[in-house]
């Protein structure tokens, strides 16, 4: 082979292994922070991984947000209507959070089916559903109509 041909090789060799190098390290810095959306039916199925930031999304069940009387934690059931979840957050809830709203939480998913949020967003008006949660929520009433 002609060292011509040869040292061109080696560049072009090495340009491929650095490229492949360089998408493959943002790929893995990238899904450490993708929070991907469940809905409670697929919680409760054992489909959402543990330890890991995930968003559940649906309905807050009427008479389940209990407060806590010593500090801001906050705990309330989550439903698409085919299951339920409990959810806990640490903080000030949003002034549409209400009982029988839709809501979204992001949050880590705990050995114990209780997802830990740390941020808890409410539709902005009466007619806004997230399109997670409606999707979810058509969903589930498929199953449920079939």
């Amino acid at each position: 082979m002609h060292p011509k041909r040869k040292q061109r090789l080696i560049i072009v060799g090495l340009m491929v292994a650095l490229s492949s190098a360089t998408v493959g390290l943002i790929v893995y810095a990238l899904s450490g922070n993708i929070n991907l959306f469940y809905a409670p039916a697929e919680i409760a199925a054992g489909e959402a991984p543990l330890d890991r930031s995930i968003r559940v999304g649906g309905m807050v069940v009427d008479g389940s947000v209990s407060r806590a009387s010593d500090r801001l934690e906050t705990r309330f059931d989550v439903t698409d209507y085919a299951a339920t979840v409990t959810v806990t957050y640490d903080g000030i809830l949003p002034d549409l959070f209400a009982e029988g709203e839709g809501i979204v939480a992001t949050g880590v998913l705990g050995a114990d089916g209780v997802v830990v949020a740390s941020e808890v967003l409410a539709k902005h008006d009466e007619n806004y559903m997230p399109p997670e949660v409606a999707a979810a929520l058509e969903q589930s009433n498929k199953v449920d109509n079939q």
